[in-house]
């Protein structure tokens, strides 16, 4: 949770310093017009990528599949937009990032990777993503693979001996 409030900070700090170093460069009416310039134009990039977005979630949906890429596009959209909304220029290059298609498809592996993926399997114990127990007790320290087989080294071999099965007349 520190880790987040850092970054929320540290993101108006670097778009400030970014914007004084640019207005020192190129001037501060000439750093006005490239921030509201950026910004017009990943927002007309943001709406037509969403536009693309919905019919792809729709013809997925009358195919009968489920839209879960689409999906992740469409949050990573709402979120481009809150950035480029957002004055400055670091913001703009993160919103842009998240909405030209070509950058965003690396963003949505390595979310559906570290994060969505994750918090599925802890929620789903395991089930959403196939990771679960197949022989003997969650949480024993041992986890069955794929075989069902145990991969412990503490399984032991009892021999024939050890079980007697009667015939059920235990009156002898």
């Amino acid at each position: 949770m520190l880790r987040l409030i850092a970054v929320l900070l540290l993101i108006p700090l670097l778009d400030i310093m970014l914007l004084l170093a640019v207005a020192g460069v190129i001037g501060g009416l000439e750093t006005v017009l490239l921030v509201v310039l950026t910004a017009l134009v990943g927002m007309l990039l943001a709406r037509a990528e969403g536009r693309h977005t919905i019919s792809k979630i729709q013809r997925k949906l009358a195919r009968g599949e489920a839209p879960t890429d689409e999906l992740i596009d469409g949050g990573l959209l709402i979120a481009a937009g809150a950035f480029l909304l957002t004055p400055g220029l670091v913001t703009d290059l993160v919103g842009l990032v998240l909405v030209v298609p070509l950058t965003r498809y690396p963003v949505r592996v390595a979310l559906k990777k570290w994060v969505i993926t994750p918090y599925v399997d802890t929620k789903t114990g395991g089930f959403a993503t196939g990771q679960v127990y197949t022989a003997g007790f969650p949480g024993d320290g041992e986890r069955a693979d794929v075989t069902g087989q145990q991969t412990g080294e503490d399984t032991y071999d009892v021999g024939d001996d050890d079980y007697d099965i009667g015939d059920g007349d235990d009156n002898r």
